[in-house]
């Protein structure tokens, strides 16, 4: 039998949607926690509704989303909001990123939240951060990337551009599951306090991705310019097109790789001994001589001849892969990274959590559909068979979990 999660035991209430919290809490389930995601009734975590092509259900979703419980409430109502205060009066951990003040209107600012719960862990995470001049404002994350700046330094010179993946919803969401695996820490240690409140920005994370950029700038007075699929702090590090039509992306980080670069793999002394190229400050600011050096020696030669000849020399080096390469990545196959997951829609495959932990399986809970649990929850308060079918009829909760799925399915 597996061993059981370290964190099993810890339960978790989520009002969330989108990512960012989303991201938190799965890794939270995905070290054994249990996670109790609160939704509305109508529609439930809107991300659920971004698209329909894994099985019918939205990408977003099911990526951050297996390995929960879904229960619906209505929040607006009364009822829907005892139901809340029983979980959480349970709970270990409650994690929120509804819109700026929702939770203070639902009554869970955190003052009552101590004090009502004095053993719960309670983190929210918003887009600003309370107590600035941007603090009302809602945040996606598109917005934040380009509010602090990482747009700026993504893509090339008058063209920014976003990253790929909501970086500013994931890395919040990371360190949100840090901050709370800290603080239960303390708790089991009696080196913190049993609970209390968490705040985590979008704006703040991001603030400290930038780190190097913004030391850069108020050190330097330089504003360093985007380089697409290059680094502006070293040099030469980039993506070169070689002859077979492939691109090899090639990076050295200190004088004794570029000199294995030059020597070993370009065959070029004279650029290993060119004074212009002597230290790593040198290089960067004639990037573009070895940046024309390099590409030409890789356009005389397909891409498994660069690796081969950048790994005999020790230089890095990778393969540019679109996602349909990812999907079929060695990497991952050999090192039996997939797993099929239950979902409403079926079963789907999904990627293990990065973490390997020896002696434990992550579960690989199911992705749950809208208001699936509801009625196993509401049994664990001690509530009947008859109170929550009045509950179902009063519009505290959703429609019965069963007869969705059934009706779905005939569909």
């Amino acid at each position: 039998m597996p061993a059981a999660g370290p964190l099993a035991g810890v339960l978790v209430v989520a009002l969330e949607q989108a990512v960012s919290a989303p991201m938190c809490t799965r890794t939270l389930a995905d070290f054994g926690a249990r996670v109790i995601k609160v939704e509305n009734p109508v529609g439930g975590d809107f991300a659920r509704h971004y698209d329909d092509v894994v099985a019918g259900q939205a990408a977003h979703f099911v990526w951050v989303n297996r390995g929960k419980e879904s229960v619906t409430l209505n929040l607006k109502s009364e009822r829907g909001l005892q139901v809340l205060r029983e979980l959480l009066a349970r709970a270990d951990v409650l994690v929120s990123n509804l819109a700026p003040g929702a939770t203070a209107r639902l009554g869970l600012a955190p003052a009552t939240l101590a004090e009502r719960y004095p053993r719960l862990i309670a983190l929210e995470i918003d887009g600003f951060g309370a107590g600035g001049p941007l603090s009302h404002k809602r945040a996606y994350d598109l917005l934040v990337q380009a509010e602090s700046g990482v747009c700026a330094v993504t893509g090339r010179p008058g063209e920014p551009a976003k990253p790929g993946p909501p970086v500013a919803d994931v890395t919040t969401g990371l360190y949100a599951a840090l901050s709370i695996l800290a603080t239960l820490c303390g708790r089991y240690r009696d080196t913190g306090p049993p609970g209390g409140t968490i705040s985590l920005s979008l704006f703040d994370t991001m603030a400290e991705m930038m780190g190097y950029h913004l030391n850069y700038t108020r050190h330097s007075g330089v504003e360093q310019q985007p380089l697409g699929m290059s680094s502006p702090a070293v040099a030469p590090y980039g993506a070169y097109a070689t002859g077979d039509g492939q691109t090899v992306v090639l990076g050295t980080t200190n004088d004794r790789e570029w000199q294995r670069l030059a020597r070993d793999i370009l065959g070029r002394a004279d650029l290993a001994e060119d004074p212009r190229f002597g230290t790593n400050s040198d290089r960067v600011r004639h990037r573009g001589d070895l940046d024309e050096a390099i590409g030409a020696w890789c356009a005389e030669h397909t891409l498994a001849e660069v690796q081969k000849a950048a790994d005999d020399a020790g230089i890095g080096n990778s393969r540019y892969n679109t996602t349909t390469d990812v999907l079929e990545h060695q990497q991952l196959s050999a090192r039996d990274r997939w797993r099929d997951i239950d979902s409403p829609g079926g079963p789907i495959p999904a990627l293990l959590p990065p973490a390997v932990v020896d002696g434990f399986e992550p579960p690989m809970g199911a992705v749950p559909g809208l208001g699936e649990h509801t009625d196993a929850v509401l049994r664990e308060l001690g509530r009947a068979t008859a109170e929550i079918a009045e509950l179902r009829k009063a519009q505290v909760i959703g429609p019965e979990y069963a007869a969705v799925a059934a009706e779905r399915d005939q569909s």
